[in-house]
């Protein structure tokens, strides 16, 4: 990308900083991190940076239109609806795989977008890491908007904590030790005073909610959610007194609606260059011939499972006429292999990291995820070296 700043990583790279790196930060939370933290940043060009920003934008813009909010309480299964939905989603992160257009420019190409918030403490974690361990020029950042560290931690203790004590405040989650995610966990922890607890130790008196911190017992006024109901629904042994379904005084920091009005149900209703052409299944007027060119996706899954890459035309035959709603056909995009790494170029996935401020979506941050197999994520890139999550530089 940044051809100087990517030779002048390689150069300086070597094993035996890597994992000095990766002690560090598992020494830091006497934690080591579940998922693959990737040996290299990226170095993004302006024009890129300039794209990936218009691309945001438009995104936003557009899931405002009328259509789109006319049906988007669809979005949300009825043994789902969470009572005291605030007007507008808190966070939204917007996933792109970059490509190369018919020109041979860079070009991002929507995957994923989801109303919820992503490692927003880790990122920031992750950066002072690399920043600590290799020569990272300072005229870089991996910041949108001019923000710097004291701006961003404010914009993300205005949004999580608000006006409440920290800690009424709980990042709620599913057995939140047993989560890759956990270190996410710790850096919000010790970064905004946010203890994380685990949905099962949260006790319901009236409508007011409870959790214990050092033997005392604290009242809940806010809760920055970090559950995923489809989880929470595959796991049938698991039990809890505070149902999120049922009214309760408190406030939302990332309102559990928006995970599901802010998702796969929103693709067909964008229509832009930076979005792959997207079609409820319900609303395919025939099934296309080159279904090779595409993916089927369920809208309401689990860290991806259940989609199908090799599409076949009885795959689609086979969804039930009153399922055929929650299925979305995307046309297929092509991963350019852009990072020069010791072996072979990694593929590249951005995500924009958005959280709403004065009334607006602002992009704070970004991850990245490399990878050199077939597909993004961990079961495509075992033993594969250069790759996992990462941050990306841009330009100042």
């Amino acid at each position: 990308m940044i051809s100087n700043l990517r030779t002048s990583f390689n150069a300086q790279f070597s094993e035996e900083k890597y994992e000095n790196m990766l002690a560090n930060m598992a020494k830091t939370f006497d934690f080591k991190i579940d998922f693959k933290v990737c040996e290299t940043p990226i170095f993004i060009p302006k024009t890129l940076q300039n794209e990936l920003v218009k691309a945001g934008n438009i995104i936003v813009e557009q899931l405002q239109n009328e259509n789109f909010r006319s049906q988007i309480h669809k979005a949300v299964p009825k043994n789902c609806v969470v009572p005291n939905q605030e007007e507008d989603t808190t966070f939204m992160v917007v996933d792109f795989a970059i490509c190369k257009d018919s020109k041979g420019e860079l070009l991002p190409q929507l995957i994923e977008l989801q109303g919820f918030p992503s490692l927003f403490g880790f990122q920031y974690f992750l950066n002072e890491n690399y920043r600590k361990h290799y020569q990272i020029p300072e005229n870089v950042s991996h910041y949108f908007n001019n923000h710097t560290n004291k701006s961003y931690w404010q914009t993300l203790k205005d949004a999580i904590v608000g006006n409440e004590d920290p800690e009424q405040v709980v990042l709620m989650e599913i057995e939140p030790e047993k989560q890759k995610t956990k270190i996410d966990f710790y850096c919000t922890q010790k970064y905004l005073g946010v203890n994380f607890v685990c949905l099962s130790k949260i006790k319901k008196r009236g409508n007011k909610l409870f959790y214990e911190n050092k033997g005392r017992e604290v009242q809940i006024k806010k809760i920055y959610n970090r559950i995923i109901f489809d989880e929470l629904a595959l796991k049938k042994d698991f039990k809890y007194e505070f149902d999120p379904t049922q009214e309760a005084d408190v406030k939302w920091a990332g309102h559990p609606n928006w995970f599901f009005k802010i998702s796969k149900f929103s693709l067909p209703f964008l229509d832009n260059p930076y979005v792959p052409k997207t079609v409820f299944v319900s609303d395919l007027k025939q099934i296309p011939e080159d279904l090779e060119n595409y993916v089927l996706k369920p809208l309401y899954s689990f860290a991806g499972s259940g989609v199908k890459f090799d599409v076949k035309k009885e795959m689609i035959e086979q969804i039930p006429e009153h399922e055929k709603e929650h299925y979305i056909l995307m046309k297929k995009v092509q991963y350019e292999p852009l990072i020069q790494t010791l072996d072979q170029p990694a593929k590249v996935e951005v995500r924009l990291m958005m959280v709403r401020k004065n009334g607006k979506m602002e992009l704070l941050t970004n991850l990245i995820r490399l990878s050199k197999g077939k597909m993004m994520g961990v079961d495509f890139n075992k033993g594969m070296n250069w790759v996992g999550g990462s941050i990306g530089y841009f330009e100042k």
